[in-house]
Order: structure tokens, then C-alpha cells, then sequence
């Protein structure tokens, strides 16, 4: 009787190994930055404490009393008042609310422009990208910070002159004119910052735009406005977020730089550098009304700026290689 072959158990494969994305392998390596982590807790409670100002503040930023005068840092008053005798702290947190604000929306409106500017022009290519690039390269050879200065110039009124059209013809009574010149800095600063953004955009979907899976949903049929937004972008976030991080502390230095020169955030509103222009002209007798507002501008921008730097060394992928 012929004996049955044995029967060979193949032994059992050993489970895949889970991949990691590269998002995840970014956070890895963004988390062993202390400097980065240090940056994004520092800005983080900022955040809070200006954001929750009238939580945190118990007078408001507009509350005078011309009694009291200027007053050097006490028990009362944690970083004393100004010559109109308010409350330093509290202008000091609403202050840093209107001007991370400011950062944060300034730079959305120029990541929006740029990044649709230079995802069109990168993946158009040919006569339409030459055209729209030299667009770009004419309106770099003009003093953008000027343009700004000339734009709240000539606008500085048309908030107080729209209300009091409004008021008029439909009886309506608004805040517009109070809050114009914030809105015309989110405006202005971000139709200045998107150029270089657009130029980082075009340069990576360039070099998408031959890759195998473009090909591939091209050859679909897929629309030019899909591909895009779908498939290019999405592959570009990477310098966006890197970038982005480093517009924040310009746009919020350049809006410094206007309510220094009386262009930006108008009394009785606080900003930052509204209040460091205050503490310029009495820097000699009341040196707390510089150092305070100083302190936490320079601090802002330097946690942003190792953050981008954070992100920069986390998001490299020729730095997950090694």
C-alpha cells in the first residue's frame, strides 16, 4: 500500500508592519523639537490669555482715570497704567487679541490668493504661467510696504464716510467706521504677502504636475479644477503650513510698524504696536509702557519663527531618510 505524501503546513506569515504616514512621521520628529514645542506652548496660552480677555481683565481697555495718571507696576495694577491711567494689562491683552488676529487673517487672505495664483500658473504652464509670473515679478519691483501706507491713507476715512451714508439713506445705525481700519489692514497686508507664497506654490505643483498620478487623472478625464484642487494641492501643504508660519510674524510686524506711524488700529483700540508707539514718546519717564507691549511683540515673533523653523525640519522628507 503506497504511503500518502505528508502534508507540509506552510509556516503562518508574520503581520505587515504597519507604515506611517507622513504626516505622522512629521509629528514624530516635530515632537522631539523642544525649542518648536516650547514655541507652540508659549503662543498657545498667549492665545488664551488674549483671546479671554474679558474673562481675564477686570477693567476694560478703555476705562480712563485721569486721577491717577501714570503709575509704575504695583500690586494693583500688575504692569501699571498709562498717562490716561488705564489699566496696562488689560490693554496689553486685548492688544495682543487685535494683533495676532491681525496676523492670523492677514496671512489667510494671502494664503487663499497665493496659493490659487500659483497652483493656476504652475499647472497651466506655457504662455498663461509666463503672463501671470511676470505679473508677479512687476508687482515685487514695487515698495509693497508703501502700498500699504498709501492704501490706509487715502481709505482712512471711507469707513466713518460708508456709516454715515448708511445712517442717511437706510437709518442704519453701525460700528463701521470704528472697526474700518482693522478691516482695511486684514485687506491691504494680505493683498501685499501672497507673492512669495504664490511663487512656493507654483514651484512644487511644477513639479507635481508630471507626476504618474496627475498623468493618471488627467488621462480619467478628471477637470483641470479638480485636479487641482483634489490631487495638486493637497500634495503642496507641506511648504504652505512652513511658509504660513513665517507670514504670521511679518504681518503682524508690518501692522506694528503702521499703528507705530498712527496708519493702523485707531483709539480706543489696542494694539500692540499702538501701545509701543505710546511707550516710544514717554519711553524716558514711563519706561513700563514700552518694555510690557516690546516684550510680548518680540516674544510672539520669535516663538513663530522657531515654530517655522520646527515645522521646516519636520515636514523635510530628506530628513525622515536619515
Amino acid at each position: 500500500m503506497a504511503e500518502s505524501p505528508a502534508i507540509t503546513t506552510m509556516p503562518a506569515a508574520e503581520p505587515a508592519e504597519e507604515g506611517v504616514s507622513l504626516w505622522q512621521d512629521a509629528w514624530h520628529r516635530l515632537a522631539r523639537n523642544r525649542m518648536a514645542i516650547g514655541s507652540a506652548i508659549v503662543l498657545a496660552i498667549m492665545m488664551i490669555l488674549s483671546f479671554g480677555a474679558p474673562l481675564i481683565a477686570k477693567q476694560k481697555y478703555d476705562e480712563q482715570n485721569l486721577q491717577l495718571g501714570a503709575v509704575p507696576p504695583n500690586a494693583k495694577y500688575w504692569l501699571g497704567t498709562d498717562y490716561l491711567g488705564r489699566d496696562q494689562f488689560t490693554r496689553l491683552l486685548y492688544g495682543g487679541r487685535v494683533s495676532i488676529t491681525v496676523g492670523l487673517v492677514a496671512t489667510a487672505v494671502s494664503l487663499v490668493i497665493g496659493v490659487l495664483y500659483g497652483a493656476i500658473a504652475g499647472y497651466l504652464g506655457g504662455k498663461a504661467d509666463t503672463v501671470m509670473m511676470r505679473i508677479v515679478d512687476a508687482l515685487y519691483s514695487l515698495p509693497l510696504a508703501l502700498m500699504v501706507i498709501l492704501l490706509m491713507v487715502f481709505a482712512k476715512d471711507m469707513g466713518t464716510n460708508w456709516e454715515q451714508f448708511l445712517l442717511q439713506k437706510f437709518e442704519w445705525k453701525t460700528r463701521l467706521g470704528e472697526y474700518w481700519n482693522l478691516i482695511l489692514i486684514f485687506a491691504a497686508i494680505g493683498a501685499v504677502e501672497w507673492l512669495t507664497m504664490a511663487r512656493i506654490v507654483r514651484a512644487q505643483v511644477q513639479a507635481l504636475r508630471k507626476q504618474e498620478f496627475i498623468e493618471a487623472a488627467f488621462a480619467l478625464g478628471l477637470r483641470k479644477r479638480r485636479i487641482i484642487l483634489r490631487h495638486l494641492l493637497p500634495n503642496v501643504l507641506g511648504p504652505v503650513v512652513v511658509y504660513s508660519t513665517l507670514t504670521v510674524p511679518a504681518v503682524m510686524l508690518l501692522e506694528a510698524f503702521l499703528s507705530f506711524l498712527g496708519l493702523g488700529v485707531q483709539p480706543p483700540m489696542s494694539s500692540w504696536g499702538l501701545m509701543i508707539n505710546d511707550g516710544a514718546q514717554a519711553m524716558e519717564e514711563h519706561p513700563w509702557l514700552l518694555i510690557a507691549p516690546g516684550t510680548a511683540l518680540a516674544m510672539t515673533l520669535f516663538c513663530l519663527n522657531f515654530l517655522g523653523d520646527g515645522l521646516r525640519d519636520a515636514l523635510d522628507v530628506r530628513a525622515s531618510k536619515d
